[in-house]
């Protein structure tokens, strides 16, 4: 998704880079093809889902399971339920959407969200506020020239073996995405990204590929995180450690397959850059001239230490959101370890503002021009963060509406009285719409394995099976699907079209989808 033109260079500080981050020198636009249809924003997709949803909300019956003491539905429960919005509620609902999106709150008594109940935050408003502070941190940081001068420099030394650098960088985040759902974290790292791959003379889809397919296919195969599997084992009452062989298995296989495709793509795009599915966009193409030059470019002391801060910053980050107890010891409910931060994006929010500043107060940048550019990255990250603010604005409407529980209903009906190979398929199959409506891991965890765990006793297939068939269904969903906020985010923040990246990533999600059938139905035969 393109983002919003640039502010001038002479408000923004020595040395930006391009990407999500401000770019070099602001070129004009290129100019739109006089003839043919262009592919909508992010934002207009969302806003179109927006309304969709509400439409199909006066079609589909508002239903409710009964709730246990955790809160989870109780399979065989489920109850129409009289439709207590009235028209006026309904506008009200699709007029707050963006509203709710952001810092809705969910009534503990009804279960309604809206800005003036009293309830636990359901809007993003954590993700939204993390988002702007890491364009703040990432905005200062390229003032500096540190990171230019970083990233050219290891350009120089990896020109000839970028497929290297990009098998590190997805191996990682698959590794930090089966042990502790590492996703939306990812957010963080497009502003090294994005610069780093063009300068190896790659596009900015070889980055977007990098972050949402390498953390992604980490959540689909988790094995310990505790913010899928964990929710789900606990929900179908079995151990975190139930089916890890199996999911093991799939990790492997499946990161090995994604991060060949991805390489793949950008030694393609390296030899002949007329074959990017993305294009270029101004300024992108000499990040390669200056990495091929003969000499390496150099690093002031002031340029090492910064680049000091922010491996420390990115490293702390890391540090702070991994529940190590869980990931450790394999046991959801393990006590954390008195060294845990438990940190979230509240916390981060403030990590990076602060080390915003302390990166300002070390380049001696002085007030007038750090309080400029912190607000000026803020204000060029604003477009993902709204595109993330609307996709949870959907999922309102839904529960508002009372519709979830009508479609966790309909698949209750679909898996029964099936073979055991064929229920596993259906299982993954029938969490597909619902991962797209509900995007998060936790979310779609507590809802449906209450509802389909049981269902897996009379097929005679082991309950990890189960989990391990919704957690894909879950995984290959948010890879591509607009409604969560790591893949729209992600591209809004890389600047590359929605419409490029499903280009880009549909061969790999049909591979995906077969091998994850097959893995599914031999684990439940054995």
């Amino acid at each position: 998704m393109a983002a919003d033109d640039r502010t001038p260079p002479a408000k923004r500080g020595p040395e930006p880079g391009p990407g999500p981050e401000p770019g070099p020198e602001p070129e004009p636009e290129p100019a739109a093809p006089a003839k043919g249809l262009r592919f909508p924003s992010a934002l207009t997709i969302l806003a179109l889902v927006t309304v969709a949803v509400w439409l199909l909300a006066f079609l589909v019956p508002a239903g409710l399971y009964d709730r246990g003491e955790t809160g989870a539905p109780v399979a065989g429960t489920y109850h129409r339920v009289g439709a207590d919005r009235s028209v006026t509620d309904r506008l009200n609902d699709l007029f707050l959407a963006p509203v709710n999106g952001l810092y809705g709150l969910q009534d503990t008594a009804t279960g309604e969200v809206g800005p003036g109940f009293t309830g636990a935050l359901y809007g993003s408003a954590g993700v939204f506020l993390f988002v702007l502070a890491i364009g703040a941190f990432i905005t200062v940081v390229f003032a500096t020239g540190a990171l230019d001068r970083g990233i050219a420099r290891l350009a120089h030394r990896l020109r000839d073996r970028g497929a290297l650098l990009i098998t590190a960088v997805m191996v990682v985040f698959s590794v930090l995405g089966t042990v502790e759902g590492f996703a939306e974290e990812t957010l963080g790292f497009y502003g090294l990204l994005v610069p780093m791959m063009l300068a190896l003379g790659y596009d900015r889809l070889v980055a977007v590929g990098a972050s949402i397919l390498g953390a992604g296919i980490g959540v689909l195969c988790s094995t310990v995180n505790p913010f899928a599997t964990g929710v789900a084992s606990s929900a179908a009452d079995i151990s975190l450690g139930d089916g890890i062989l199996l999911r093991a298995a799939m990790w492997v296989v499946l990161t090995a397959v994604t991060v060949l495709y991805v390489v793949r793509y950008a030694r393609r795009v390296q030899r002949d850059p007329e074959k990017s599915l993305c294009g270029f966009l101004p300024g992108d193409l000499t990040r390669k001239a200056a990495a091929d030059a003969d000499v390496e470019p150099t690093l002031t002391r002031l340029h090492k230490t910064v680049l000091v801060l922010l491996v420390l910053v990115f490293a702390f980050m890391i540090f702070s959101v991994v529940p190590w107890a869980s990931a450790l010891t394999g046991k959801a409910d393990a006590t954390p370890y008195p060294w845990e931060l438990d940190w979230s994006f509240p916390q981060l929010s403030a990590l990076f503002l602060c080390a915003a500043v302390l990166v300002g107060l070390v380049a001696r940048m002085g007030e007038a021009k750090l309080s400029s550019t912190v607000i000026q990255g803020a204000a060029d990250f604003i477009s993902p963060a709204l595109v993330i603010m609307l996709a949870r604005g959907v999922t309102v409407i839904m529960n508002n509406s009372k519709i979830t529980d009508t479609v966790l209903h309909s698949i209750e009906g679909v898996v029964k009285g099936t073979s055991s190979s064929l229920f596993a398929v259906i299982v993954f199959l029938v969490n597909l719409p619902l991962a797209f409506l509900i995007p998060s891991t936790s979310g779609h965890a507590t809802l449906a394995m209450p509802i389909l765990a049981p269902l897996a006793d009379f097929a005679g297939v082991s309950r990890a099976v189960v989990v391990t068939a919704w957690q894909a269904a879950s995984g290959w969903m948010n890879l591509w699907v607009p409604t969560t906020a790591v893949t729209i985010g992600g591209v809004a923040l890389a600047k590359v079209g929605y419409d490029r990246y499903l280009r880009f990533v549909w061969p790999l999600l049909a591979i995906l989808f077969v091998l994850i059938c097959g893995f599914l139905a031999v684990g439940a035969a054995m």
